[in-house]
């Protein structure tokens, strides 16, 4: 019996890319280096905000990579929620699961601090636990560290959740916690990369349809 959903955060629950790119170039511009387009930063999300600004910046400019870093850190806390907002059917999703007795968890390698800011403010205290990325704390995905600490802290086993996300990393972080992933194709990922998930949601009333009918098929 499924008990809960782990969801990775940005392109699962939230589009906060515009945000992201937004304080990227921000960063990049003061140091004089050339602005990102929305689709490259697109394909540089989801291995933390340190990799994302290593593949931003010119193989020439990784000498300025803390100086970037800081400021984009800066400024990215300034914007959290500009333009970021909950994908359609998101908060009318994590309401469904809630009266089914499913447990939520974000597990992101967003900021620990910003991934709980942005859960508060924008998915409307819906989550029971947010696990981000704290490196004096825990590792990062796809390391499972951060996903078996969310389901310690739900109180369910990683056989009575599955993973939700939209990314390699995701589908890697399931498989290293050895769990069930369902693919968000709604995300920063073409869907074809998420044909290696057990499961793809095209919509986020999807997930609740993959639980239905898994828990008939049990």
């Amino acid at each position: 019996m499924i008990k809960a959903v782990v969801f990775d955060m940005d392109g699962t629950l939230v589009n906060s890319l515009e945000d992201i790119a937004f304080s990227v170039n921000c960063a990049l511009a003061e140091y004089g280096y050339k602005s990102r387009s929305l689709e490259e930063i697109r394909s540089f999300v989801g291995n933390g905000a340190d990799m994302l600004i290593k593949r931003a910046l010119p193989s020439d400019g990784q000498k300025d990579f803390d100086k970037v870093f800081n400021t984009y850190r800066g400024h990215y806390k300034k914007n959290l929620c500009v333009r970021t907002k909950p994908y359609d059917g998101i908060i009318p999703l994590l309401d469904t699961l809630k009266s089914m007795g499913i447990k939520t968890a974000v597990v992101t390698n967003k900021n620990d601090d910003d991934a709980k800011y942005i859960a508060d403010k924008l998915l409307k205290n819906k989550i029971d636990a947010v696990v981000g990325a704290d490196l004096n704390k825990r590792k990062k995905k796809p390391d499972p560290e951060p996903v078996l600490l969310a389901l310690n802290m739900l109180g369910v086993s990683r056989n009575e959740a599955y993973y939700a996300g939209d990314s390699e990393t995701d589908i890697e972080t399931a498989r290293n916690s050895d769990m069930k992933c369902i693919g968000c194709s709604w995300g920063f990922r073409e869907r074809s990369i998420l044909e290696e998930c057990d499961f793809i949601a095209d919509k986020a009333q999807d997930i609740i349809k993959i639980i239905s009918e898994e828990a008939v098929a049990l």
